[in-house]
């Protein structure tokens, strides 16, 4: 296992903080093509940013190579940071590029209300950052990286549920597993409870990283999980429809700053080559291939986009 593999389980998305975070920004630069830290340094590089998790690194490979086949820029990647350290570095103009997801934008950046409207999200996200950070949104890549509920398919498949309303009625009878970070958050299982009615056997707190194995070993019998994760796919779990739509937006962006937009027009149309090109369950499956398969993140990205056709 690599040392970000298992930095990644104590990782939590809707905060984007992971349990070490001291390494310095500049440790965590990595150059594609020549050199320089910023593109305001350089007029013919930009700084391509991502954060602490596997999907992140992805998307960031991802766009580096589709600038680099489409345009003449240079790339210099600045990966693996803090969600706020990146964020800063995005409104200083030391990273120009980087994909935000709409719920982080809207909640813990504008610090606006949840909404569970995904247009709605969306929208104020690309109106707002435009006029307080003169900082672009880009058309959605596809998926949303939001909170879900998991449970094995024999196990859905025994008690008929498909919804989580379904999992509700019968959730007297469970046990779920999640994080201490779910338990409290107030989009989380407070919001779950409240809106659905859930009132579970019991609820074992438990790290990132066990989740999984105590639902596919019997010891829980739902968990929340993040609906882009790898371990979906790999242990062949079954995501509940969220039928009142409880979990809140997270459609994930890539954000450019404005300047760098201007004085490079032409990466919105290359960078908009994603668009509504990822699902959920390709952003599954890639995720997969790195942190189960142990595929290289650049490996990884490279092959999704020759595949299809865009590379």
């Amino acid at each position: 296992m690599s040392w970000k593999q298992g930095m990644r389980k104590f990782w939590t998305k809707k905060t984007g903080k992971v349990a070490v975070t001291a390494l310095s920004v500049g440790a965590l630069i990595t150059p594609v093509a020549g050199c320089g830290t910023a593109g305001a340094a350089s007029s013919n590089t930009v700084v391509i940013g991502g954060k602490n998790f596997t999907e992140q690194d992805i998307m960031a490979d991802m766009m580096a190579d589709l600038i680099q086949k489409d345009t003449n820029l240079k790339v210099v990647k600045k990966r693996w940071l803090d969600s706020n350290v990146l964020w800063n570095a995005e409104k200083n103009g030391d990273v120009d590029i980087y994909v935000e997801y709409t719920g982080t934008g809207l909640v813990n950046i504008l610090k606006d209300p949840v909404t569970t409207d995904p247009n709605k999200a969306y929208q104020t996200v690309k109106q707002q950052f435009e006029q307080k950070y003169h900082i672009t949104w880009l058309n959605p890549i596809g998926f949303n990286n939001t909170y879900a509920m998991a449970m094995t398919q024999s196990e859905a498949k025994k008690l008929g549920v498909t919804t989580i309303s379904q999992m509700a009625a019968k959730s007297k009878s469970l046990v779920l597993g999640t994080e201490q970070d779910f338990i409290t958050r107030s989009d989380g299982l407070p919001a779950m409870n409240k809106l659905y009615g859930t009132q579970f056997k019991s609820v074992k707190s438990m790290e990132i990283g066990l989740k999984y194995k105590a639902l596919v070993s019997g010891d829980v019998d739902v968990i929340d999980a993040f609906s882009t994760d790898g371990n979906i796919p790999a242990n062949h779990l079954v995501l509940l429809k969220d039928d009142k739509h409880v979990f809140p937006p997270y459609y994930a962006c890539p954000i450019i700053r404005d300047s760098v937009l201007k004085a490079h027009p032409e990466l919105k149309t290359v960078l908009n080559k994603l668009s509504g090109k990822i699902t959920d369950e390709e952003m599954q499956k890639l995720n997969e291939q790195v942190d189960l398969e142990h595929k290289s993140a650049d490996v990884v990205a490279k092959t999704w986009l020759q595949q299809n056709g865009l590379l």
